[in-house]
């Protein structure tokens, strides 16, 4: 495990150390951040806008306390949503669409010696492959997350008031009641955090595919696996040292 830990940081230390020049690397990251944000963007809608009809939804369930008001509803969605469901959850999917495409392009890159052309070509090809990937969805997951918050609030309230669990007024209420600014920011770094460890871990486990089709199937899959694993652990440590 150390061996690997080691090997990572060094993948990192050689993508930083001999760069591309800057137009290159510009180039290379809008299109990375077309292929990462741009296509992203319906799979991030659906699964946020359900997510959080889905919470406003189970939440009215279980809020029956007559005392209690409804706009608490509002509340507990917003806050859910901004805290915990739109930045992780959109990064554990961005992890299976976003990881595993960036880990078996690599992977057939390296099986079929296209990185090995770079290299004899005199180019640093981790700069070139794989800075413009991490930089790209560095950029892109936080704007990702923010539509996965407005949406994953517009659905619960569209859940919430069209299946009459309470009135429009009151979950706008809910959503305005004690927002604390912080927690966007809480949110977005978060995102960024995460976009780092999902580009890194599967640019490294793709680049590092030896074999051939089967293999690049492997490191695909470890990549999508290593990375939740690694978003789940970043959450809890955030959380408990910014919160």
């Amino acid at each position: 495990m150390l061996k690997t830990f080691g090997s990572f940081v060094l993948f990192l230390r050689g993508m930083v150390t001999r760069t591309e020049r800057f137009s290159v690397l510009w180039k290379r990251t809008i299109d990375e951040a077309i292929l990462i944000g741009v296509d992203s963007i319906v799979i991030v809608s659906i699964v946020s806008a359900f997510i959080g009809a889905v919470t406003c939804v189970q939440i009215a369930y279980n809020l029956t306390n007559p005392l209690i008001p409804q706009s608490t509803i509002g509340y507990m969605v917003r806050e859910m949503t901004i805290l915990e469901l739109a930045p992780t959850i959109t990064s554990i999917v961005l992890a299976g669409k976003v990881g595993s495409s960036i880990a078996g392009g690599l992977g057939t890159m390296r099986i079929t010696e296209q990185v090995s052309a770079l290299e004899v070509m005199g180019i640093n090809s981790t700069s070139y492959l794989v800075f413009p990937r991490i930089l790209a969805a560095i950029l892109m997951f936080p704007l990702l997350v923010i539509l996965a918050m407005g949406l994953s609030i517009l659905g619960g309230y569209l859940a919430g008031t069209l299946t009459g669990a309470m009135a429009p007024q009151e979950f706008i209420e809910g959503i305005r009641e004690d927002f604390v600014p912080y927690n966007i920011v809480f949110a977005l770094i978060k995102s960024v955090v995460f976009a780092f460890l999902v580009s890194a871990i599967s640019a490294f486990k793709g680049f590092n595919t030896q074999g051939g089709a089967l293999e690049v199937g492997a490191a695909s899959t470890g990549a999508v696996t290593n990375s939740i694993i690694a978003i789940l652990v970043a959450d809890f440590v955030l959380a408990a040292v910014l919160l």
